[in-house]
């Protein structure tokens, strides 16, 4: 059994999006809708799909190909904002699509500069209307230890809770052994979270372990209580939790 609770959205199911929706390319914005559909096409989260009409038409390129999938035929679009191309972008679905789809567009996310759900710019891929992320102060002993070396030791962690993933211990600096940690140029980003500001890579006995702590100097408005703080990914480390070892959780690595 898991340690932690399981996305269940089945793949294929579709609900309305009640945020506002926006993505820009080259200054440009590409779509602007309040209609957008949320469609998990995998359990984990959504995608959004969003109205034809919703859609700047002067930045789109009709590639003139095909393409079909278990959820029907779709027309492979590209965008073309000023000098910048992204070739196969999005695809438009058209009628025999599955029910709903037929004239929504689902755009590939990393084909746009940037997303927006109402004014907040969001990462990776849509918030997942069914995840909870929590960040709750502790006064729990959490001890994080990697080859026998001793990484970090709080008693005032905050304890993230993210549907479908572990739990993440976020520990004051003042508690963490950074003689071992080692700063890289990692970069990562998250949808609930916002964009890390800090990796560090472990030097053990055994070698150099990249990036497997991070922090966040200034996360979304809903995990405020995280700033500044340091995790290690339990996948990669040891860590007792009021004295008692916990296992290693088998997950995608996500923060």
């Amino acid at each position: 059994m898991s340690s932690h609770p399981q996305m269940i959205t089945p793949v294929n199911h579709m609900e309305p999006g009640p945020r506002r929706v926006r993505a820009m390319l080259g200054g440009r914005i590409v779509l602007d809708t309040t209609r957008a559909v949320y469609l998990w096409e995998w359990p984990n989260y959504p995608q959004y799909y969003v109205p034809f009409d919703d859609v700047d038409p002067n930045v789109v390129v009709d590639e003139e190909q095909v393409r079909r999938s278990s959820r029907g035929t779709a027309r492979q679009l590209g965008l073309r904002a000023g000098d910048i191309e992204r070739p196969a972008a999005a695809r438009l679905y058209t009628d025999d699509a599955l029910p709903g789809l037929a004239g929504l567009v689902r755009f590939e996310w990393e084909a746009l500069d940037a997303w927006y759900e109402e004014d907040e710019e969001v990462f990776v891929h849509p918030r997942n209307p069914y995840v909870r992320v929590d960040a709750v102060r502790s006064t729990r002993r959490v001890r994080v230890e990697l080859d026998g070396v001793l990484l970090a030791d709080s008693s005032s962690p905050v304890m993230l809770f993210e549907t479908g993933l572990p739990t993440r211990y976020y520990l004051n600096r003042s508690e963490v052994g950074f003689a071992a940690l080692e700063r890289t140029d990692t970069v990562t980003a998250c949808p609930y979270k916002g964009r890390t500001s800090d990796y560090w890579s472990i030097r053990t006995p055994t070698g150099v372990h990249a990036d497997l702590a991070w922090s966040y100097a200034f996360p979304t408005g809903a995990v405020q209580a995280i700033a500044g703080l340091v995790s290690f990914y339990n996948e990669r480390v040891d860590i007792h939790l009021d004295g008692r070892p916990l296992e290693r959780p088998v997950t995608h690595f996500f923060r």
